[in-house]
């Protein structure tokens, strides 16, 4: 016979038992959860987060130099974190030295990339900078000055860039003329041709030499622009050949696509950026820059930091032909 008693004691040993390992669950669940709560970063309000407009009436001479600008723009120098993501990659930036390049430069570096940079020799002060932080993350800087508009330089730029870095998996193609003139009959043949070539012929040379070294797994992005889809009047021929990356990256993706490189593309709207002091905007437009956006500022470089290297790296593998836009609640895409 089976004693009643022993059975009550049973149960109520049993339930105390499962109290107590409940107990050590709920606690070892609060432990886990401990950390998270106490490294929660607070809210940001994206709408003051940077600088917003009235700006101060400024200009400088083509090409413009981010250490010059009031404010200088936020290229991720100490708001950018790196997690190992990239570690062993090696990276050819094209306008390296400030913009989306010196952000995508500096995130890569930060994330175990090594970097080269290529900017005009005049840009020389703005690249000395992104240097300094690459080195400074241990990864290996290489500087390389040089005008994109010559066919033999971007043939030399991707040689020079592969024997420094030990090869290449990371293309960045962001290099861009912009300038605005209020009517076509205001832009000349010289000046059509400047752009032409910086902002198609350029991306057309450098990617094709730059083939031969790109394994499966390498990728190659490209810095388009809102204007590709909304474009302003005063910016005519610098749309044209926003229109023309956009388009590019689609149809190289699915040529290069079976090869295993993916090609992608980032469309920024209105960035804090020199393009805009060197001619790319108008002093009395320069003012309210930002303004008409959703979130009532320009953009920063750092804003897109991450965006790049989410493209570069591996989990987004099956990102290919894409158009990622970051245009604070503006433009297209």
């Amino acid at each position: 016979m089976i004693n009643k008693n022993w059975i009550s004691r049973r149960k109520a040993i049993l339930g105390v038992g499962t109290g107590v390992a409940a107990m050590a669950m709920s606690t070892a669940w609060a432990e886990e959860e401990a950390p998270s709560q106490h490294f929660m970063l607070s809210l940001e309000d994206p709408r003051s987060k940077y600088p917003k407009p009235p700006f101060k009436e400024q200009h400088q001479d083509w090409p413009a130099l981010a250490n010059k600008m009031e404010p200088r723009p936020d290229h991720g120098e100490k708001t950018y974190k790196g997690s190992g993501r990239l570690a062993g990659r090696k990276a050819l930036v094209t306008g390296g030295d400030s913009g989306m390049g010196r952000a995508a430069a500096i995130a890569y570096a930060r994330e175990g990339a090594d970097v080269a940079i290529n900017y005009l020799p005049a840009e020389e002060s703005d690249a000395k900078e992104v240097m300094e932080l690459i080195r400074k993350e241990g990864r290996r800087a290489v500087a390389i000055p040089g005008d994109l508009r010559s066919e033999d330089f971007c043939t030399q730029l991707v040689a020079k860039a592969v024997q420094e870095l030990g090869g290449l998996d990371i293309l960045v193609s962001n290099a861009a003329r912009q300038q605005s003139h209020e009517s076509i009959e205001d832009i000349t043949t010289d000046q059509f041709d400047w752009t032409m070539k910086t902002n198609i012929y350029a991306p057309f040379w450098v990617i094709k030499a730059a083939l031969p070294h790109l394994k499966p797994g390498a990728c190659i992005i490209a810095t388009t622009s809102v204007q590709a889809e909304d474009p302003s009047p005063e910016l005519f021929d610098y749309a044209i050949t926003k229109a023309a990356t956009t388009n590019f990256v689609r149809s190289l993706a699915k040529q290069l696509g079976p090869k295993g490189i993916r090609v992608n593309g980032v469309a920024p709207g209105p960035i804090w950026t020199p393009l805009q002091l060197g001619g790319g905007s108008k002093p009395e437009k320069l003012k309210t820059f930002g303004e008409g956006t959703p979130l009532g500022r320009p953009g920063q470089p750092a804003e897109l930091a991450s965006i790049y290297v989410q493209l570069a790296a591996s989990d987004a593998s099956y990102a290919n032909g894409q158009i990622y836009g970051a245009a604070g609640g503006g433009g297209h895409p």
